[in-house]
């Protein structure tokens, strides 16, 4: 008897560790688009697309929106594309090369003994080489072109496209300055001066180099935004209050949004959020968190029930008018041409995907642009104010840059964005189930089975967390390029005959607020711990699951879940991959608040330590790969080198990877590749006992 069980066991594994029908280059081959952006006239539309780490501007044009490569960058040097700006007359787009992290110096991944640039360049839309303008970054061209201003070490100068010897600084104010904001006119600039624990926003005169700030308070204003006629502004003032937070902030002292008269520089209050829940601001993504449309309604994001909606009330006050009720949350935000309209995208009646919608700020009633199994985002009308571009993806069809033809139907911008090798019959669709945490909680997630299992079979399966941990994965390719990278890796686990559980754990967004918000969550308690033992448990209580070969993985917030998954539960989880992850909170805390002292509040500092992987290292048994970055600006370096430390001590089998120079999220394609073959010829050793070639 026992002979035919391990027969049977025999031909199960080899059934399923058979070369697997494509390769990692193959599903991690096609182009990653971003930065669409529509021009403010002739109705062209750019974007850029990141092809295995080589990046390139893009545009189309009516009336056949055939796309065509403007820029010929060649290589995976690391060298991010971004911030695209378009001249008033369409005939030029701006650019940042370089940077594509966080903190002033440039990142030099491919280690380049020449160093690395952050430097603003154009580029004709008729083609050519692009010219470098300046060193900077944030390029904001005047209303009238003539001018461009732009931000270098904090500070504000200004140019022209011919750049050159015409840069010099603009004005020289306290702190570090960001968001600048033409005047309609042309005449003044607004911008948020930052001043630390508090900031301002000012505004410039060019022609009488007069400078004002605000309705200047203690508390932290951003977000400025013009009136149509330019006399006003308005813009987001948050109060004062502590800098380190432990744990969910559902309630804060109430934010605001406040109206000042540019020529005093008096503001009032316009509006203001009620206490309790929503009283903490919430962003949305877009370069402006407030809008001031043409029929004089000013359009914000509030959390009044608990959910991310739209708001709009008069410029000349009033009470607010939700604009998007129901229990789900808006995200991508952009004006329509006539600014009279707001499109944004949600997860409207569809949880776990994104739609486009479009709402007039007087109504309450938002239509559907987009509907069906995909996920779109990043919406922007054309200057024919009627044609919508987005950026969209299926379960089974990578991100790309599209046309919305009707509600349901899509015209792609680059016909052949999919290389020919691309696997997009050999994908698998996932599903979408719900995992009881072990303290009750239930916990969305999704599931990817292979197409070949056949009845008896026990599979190793694998979970994936993401990071964040405000992020959301969902039912198809994702709209963030790292986790985009994240969901192919699954897909590719699946041909490998893998059973994949990819989390969307508490403290996660698109469930609203008191999800993300979660009790004790993080450095407050690590209460998604119960959401990993809970996918564990699943995990092997499922029939089609080897209960004694399920692996953990992820990157950031998901590299700690899974050293909490290895340092607590070993016994359940048998190996794990830990890309960059967090192992003490209070190191992880000050990488975003510089000056946190842990003796400052020695009580939330050992809270913090009792929540993080090192407070329990050591139950830790199961085999780690840890996987970073030296040059790591989100999550220090020194996580995974006191990592390490601790587990040789205590003689746990550790494997490394470690990339100099990169950052967080892996700027070089070649980078995501060796780390992403590394993380599969780990589990197939420890899960599968097979090694690789």
């Amino acid at each position: 008897m026992k002979k035919h069980i391990l027969l049977f066991f025999f031909c199960s594994i080899t059934a399923f560790a058979q070369k697997p029908a494509f390769t990692l280059e193959q599903i991690m081959g096609t182009p990653f688009p971003t930065e669409l952006t529509a021009s403010p006239t002739d109705k062209k539309i750019a974007w850029v697309q990141n092809a295995r780490g080589v990046r390139n501007i893009w545009m189309a044009q009516a009336p056949d929106f055939q796309g065509k490569q403007l820029t010929s960058f060649t290589k995976d040097d690391g060298k991010d594309i971004s911030q695209l700006r378009w001249s008033p007359d369409a005939r030029t787009l701006l650019f940042v090369h370089g940077g594509g992290t966080r903190g002033s110096e440039p990142p030099n991944p491919s280690s380049d003994p020449a160093g690395s640039e952050l430097a603003i360049y154009k580029i004709s839309t008729e083609g050519g080489q692009p010219v470098k303008i300046t060193d900077g970054t944030y390029p904001t061209l005047s209303p009238k072109g003539d001018s461009l201003v732009f931000l270098r070490k904090g500070q504000i100068y200004i140019t022209t496209l011919d750049g050159g010897k015409d840069s010099r600084q603009l004005l020289k104010v306290r702190g570090s300055s960001s968001q600048l904001r033409w005047s309609p006119n042309g005449n003044q600039l607004a911008f948020v001066s930052n001043r630390g624990d508090h900031s301002f926003i000012g505004v410039f005169d060019l022609t009488s180099r007069n400078l004002r700030f605000l309705s200047p308070s203690v508390d932290t204003d951003n977000n400025p935004v013009w009136s149509p006629d330019g006399n006003q502004i308005a813009f987001i003032r948050i109060p004062a209050g502590d800098d380190v937070i432990f744990g969910p902030t559902r309630e804060a002292e109430p934010w605001s949004i406040l109206v000042a008269d540019v020529a005093t520089g008096k503001g009032k209050t316009l509006w203001k959020a009620d206490a309790g829940v929503g009283s903490a601001y919430r962003e949305i993504v877009s370069d402006n968190q407030i809008f001031w449309t043409a029929n004089n309604y000013i359009v914000f994001p509030w959390e009044k029930d608990g959910w991310t909606h739209l708001y709009s009330v008069s410029a000349k006050g009033g009470n607010a008018t939700l604009l998007t009720p129901g229990n789900f949350e808006v995200e991508y935000i952009s004006l329509t041409t006539d600014k009279n309209e707001i499109l944004f995208n949600s997860n409207q009646d569809d949880i776990d995907r994104r739609h486009i919608w479009r709402v007039a700020p007087a109504s309450s009633k938002p239509v559907a642009v987009t509907q069906g199994k995909g996920i779109e985002w990043l919406p922007v009308m054309l200057s024919d104010g009627k044609t919508i571009g987005v950026l969209g993806s299926d379960a089974l069809r990578p991100a790309r840059a599209l046309m919305v033809t009707n509600t349901t139907s899509f015209k792609p911008l680059v016909s052949n964005s999919l290389s020919v090798d691309f696997p997009e019959k050999l994908l698998v669709e996932p599903q979408a189930v719900t995992v009881s945490a072990v303290d009750g909680m239930p916990i969305p997630a999704q599931l990817f089975l292979p197409a070949n299992i056949k009845k008896g079979e026990k599979r190793p399966a694998l979970i994936f967390f993401h990071g964040g941990s405000r992020r959301q994965m969902l039912l198809g390719w994702n709209y963030g390029s790292y986790y985009h990278n994240a969901y192919a890796l699954n897909q590719y686990f699946v041909s490998q005959g893998y059973i994949v559980l990819s989390v969307n754990y508490r403290s996660g967004i698109g469930y609203g607020m008191h999800f993300r918000e979660a009790i004790n969550y993080g450095e407050a308690g690590g209460t998604e711990f119960n959401d990993v033992m809970g996918a564990g448990l699943y995990l092997r209580s499922r029939p089609d699951v080897d209960g004694s070969k399920i692996g953990l993985w992820g990157g950031s917030y998901g590299g700690y879940l899974t050293a909490m998954g290895l340092s607590r539960a070993s016994d359940l989880f048998a190996a794990g991959v830990d890309i960059h992850g967090v192992h003490d909170w209070n190191v992880g805390i000050k990488t975003f608040v510089p000056d946190y002292n842990k003796l400052e509040f020695p009580e939330k500092a050992r809270k913090a330590f009792d929540a993080s992987p090192l407070a329990t290292v050591d139950t830790w048994k199961s085999p780690v790969l840890v996987i970073h970055g030296d040059d790591d600006r989100n999550v220090d370096f020194a996580e995974t080198v006191e990592l390490v430390k601790a587990l040789r001590k205590r003689n746990v089998e550790i494997e490394q990877l470690i990339f100099p120079d990169e950052v967080h999220s892996f700027l070089r394609y070649a980078n995501w590749l060796e780390c992403f073959k590394a993380t599969s010829d780990f589990f197939d050793r420890k899960l599968r006992n097979k090694n690789n070639p």
